[in-house]
């Protein structure tokens, strides 16, 4: 007899998931988001969602949306449980949320370097618009960051 599959469900962030997502932005992220950061991005009313396989906190998205735009601050999936269509489906869900929320359109910002996240965005439709010289930091200086943007129908 075998064991049903787990399902991934969303939950909205609280504050009880801050210590957990830190933890997994600082697994991903050689220049990390702080707990604090997701704490001011939870009290300043942001759409900040947790994606959870069986219990466990596998990704995370945070969303701002300001009057019919929305940016996307962030988003992580666990390196153990990449390639399994998770970002797809966080990318996905913020997207709806915006659009529920009453975004037309969502941005981003993105590494060049970090071609896996710059294919799933040409993926699912977004567009670059511009460069954002030296955004990032970087081992050494500083890194460009692609802008995106994307229609939310």
């Amino acid at each position: 007899m075998s064991a049903l599959p787990l399902t991934a469900e969303f939950f909205p962030m609280n504050a009880r998931d801050l210590d957990a997502v830190a933890a997994l932005e600082a697994s991903l992220q050689a220049f990390p988001w702080s707990r604090g950061n997701f704490a001011d991005s939870l009290a300043g009313g942001h759409s900040v969602w947790v994606l959870r396989l069986g219990g466990e906190l596998i990704g995370f998205s945070v969303v701002m949306r300001v009057i019919d735009e929305a940016h996307l601050l962030n988003i992580g999936v666990d390196h153990r449980h990449q390639g399994r269509g998770h970002g797809a489906r966080l990318l996905r869900h913020a997207m709806e949320c915006a659009r529920l929320g009453g975004a037309s359109k969502i941005f981003l910002e993105v590494r060049p370097s970090n071609a896996r996240a710059v294919d799933l965005y040409r993926h699912f439709g977004f567009r670059q618009i511009g460069l954002r010289k030296g955004y990032y930091p970087a081992a050494v200086g500083r890194e460009d960051a692609l802008i995106f943007d994307k229609e939310l129908a």
